[in-house]
């Protein structure tokens, strides 16, 4: 297991990475399940590392939920001293400042450098931390005209999933926070093993944090039929191929507006994007599993040139392609 390093890539492995999760009163079940079913199961047959994983809480007692059963939370603040990873899941109230020695406690922790996550309304939390100031951030649609008023200083994104920068990271709601959660496993342990949990939970292993939200956005019933999810699974498997807007909506038989249209339905996303996504991840993925070179990978992932992957990649992860690959396989 690794502890972060620059950028979130990882290294030099201490014998546990730690994850706590900050639970309160009146929690949703279903926030606080989020970092629990990716961080704190036991999947090691997979590969998956054996976290510390830690629910701990401002409050004493048991911890009143949304769904009328409570629960009983071992560790006090005093757990977020030594954490690598630390996830606010959410908030009770908007409109509530939270408790001052949460605050402090998630000042901290950010002072040293450990990773900070706001899923969904806990965004708020670490915006009234001052953690969020002169960054970018996002949280639940609903909630982000409130958030702007509160909290002028944060550059807040209320279209995207998520928002990772850097050491701090915040995502939309609900299950935006389960995209989230597998992005910051996958910057802790790499491709193959967020892969591998995204099956066991039966979701898609990697969607990038500025696809949309979706809101108000009904997908139509035969969206996702036979001719783009087709295409989609055909681009990403020939990403070396020059794709454009033009030769996709051909060959998906799509003049070029009703190809954009579904396109951004479908992946909530524009065509460029969602192709340097697919290509971002292509090349993550051999970095980490195989032993070609940059300029092959580049050529492969469909970059065209080392130092296009190269630019790209910086832009994405604030890195190196050689430096991930060091981080995770240590050449």
């Amino acid at each position: 297991m690794a502890t972060p390093a620059i950028s979130g890539v990882t290294r030099n492995a201490p014998a546990r990475h730690v994850v706590a999760v900050v639970a309160f009163d009146r929690i949703s079940p279903f926030h606080l399940s989020v970092p629990c079913v990716v961080f704190g199961e036991d999947r090691s047959g997979g590969g998956v590392p054996d976290f510390d994983f830690r629910v701990c809480a401002a409050e004493t007692g048991p911890l009143s939920t949304t769904a009328g059963f409570s629960i009983a939370v071992t560790h006090g603040l005093d757990a977020l001293a030594d954490a690598h990873t630390i996830i606010v899941p959410s908030w009770r109230d908007p409109g509530e400042t939270p408790p001052a020695p949460l605050l402090d406690a998630l000042r901290r922790a950010h002072a040293r450098g450990a990773q900070l996550v706001g899923l969904c309304l806990g965004a708020f939390v670490l915006a009234a931390a001052g953690i969020l100031d002169g960054r970018p951030a996002s949280t639940h649609w609903a909630w982000a005209d409130d958030f702007a008023r509160r909290y002028p200083r944060v550059r807040l994104d209320p279209d995207v999933l998520y928002v990772d920068d850097g050491n701090v990271m915040t995502s939309a709601g609900t299950a935006a926070g389960l995209d989230c959660c597998l992005h910051v496993l996958r910057k802790i342990c790499g491709a193959r093993v967020a892969n591998y949990v995204a099956r066991r939970l039966v979701v898609p292993p990697h969607r990038q944090g500025n696809q949309a939200q979706f809101v108000e956005q009904p997908m139509p019933p035969n969206l996702r039929g036979d001719r783009l999810s087709g295409l989609l699974d055909w681009v990403s498997g020939n990403l070396d191929v020059p794709h454009t807007l033009d030769t996709l909506a051909g060959r998906a038989l799509m003049s070029r507006r009703t190809f954009t249209r579904r396109f951004r339905l479908a992946t909530g996303t524009t065509v460029g994007a969602w192709l340097l996504a697919q290509r971002l991840a292509r090349a993550q993925q051999l970095l980490e599993s195989s032993d070609e070179s940059v300029e092959a990978i580049a050529t492969i992932a469909g970059f065209g040139s080392a130092a296009s992957l190269r630019q790209h990649f910086a832009d994405a992860f604030r890195t190196s392609p050689s430096a991930w690959r060091r981080a995770f396989r240590g050449v």
